[in-house]
């Protein structure tokens, strides 16, 4: 199974941190947090890893290289200045992510959740989303999760966490250019097609210097 790691972002509310820095590089707890996700992707088998670049993209690949430390095989997707959005940046990787459902993790996020729980297979279903309880800084949700595991976009709604498995086939028909991901998911859902499952365990967006810096006090213990 191969995954892929979204770092294109230029991460305006992180200046002037991200001003030199990508934001997936940000350290917490001493380990960058595309660092993070990369250890959990080779503990559950994961040998190849996409990850694509915009903003300093350079800075990315000098620090990750090709071959990490930790045994995953690393290719690049490098989008043109500004990006491509999420679902955009997605469909320009897909000739390197294959034909099988893959998986796909936000660079800027910080979870404790397992990577290993996900599915590896789909059924018939599209995507698999993994929900998390709403953050202050997004009260609203996005997705309701029914009962027999189908996301909505009705009744109460949780947060997407940033972590899914996709198949390829979500993107059939969809040309390559700037395109966000949120319409892609809804033409799934109104056919039925995309699972979820919800998560109560510890994950922050890491969006702002502020919210970096309480993960930070609260992966070191302190109050």
């Amino acid at each position: 199974m191969k995954a892929m790691i979204l770092a294109a972002g230029r991460g305006e509310r992180m200046r002037p941190l991200t001003d030199t820095c990508p934001k997936p590089l940000l350290s917490v707890a001493g380990t960058p947090l595309i660092v993070w996700h990369l250890q959990k992707l080779a503990r559950m088998g994961v040998q190849e890893v996409v990850i694509n670049t915009a903003w300093l993209g350079q800075h990315l690949v000098e620090a990750i290289g090709t071959d990490a430390a930790w045994g995953v095989k690393v290719h690049w997707s490098h989008e043109p200045a500004g990006g491509l959005e999420t679902a955009g940046g997605i469909i320009q990787a897909l000739p390197l992510l294959g034909e099988e459902p893959f998986i796909v993790v936000n660079g800027d996020i910080w979870t404790d959740y397992e990577f290993a729980l996900l599915p590896r297979t789909l059924g018939n279903a599209l995507g698999h989303l993994v929900l998390v309880a709403n953050p202050a800084h997004h009260p609203e949700g996005d997705f309701n999760l029914t009962r027999d595991g189908y996301i909505h976009t009705e009744g109460i709604k949780h947060t997407f966490s940033g972590v899914s498995v996709l198949h390829p086939a979500l993107f059939s028909g969809l040309t390559h250019g700037r395109s966000p991901l949120r319409p892609v998911f809804e033409r799934a859902i109104s056919h039925g097609q995309l699972s979820g499952e919800f998560y109560a365990g510890k994950w922050t967006d890491v969006g702002t210097p502020e919210r970096l810096a309480l993960l930070e006090r609260e992966l070191k213990g302190e109050r």
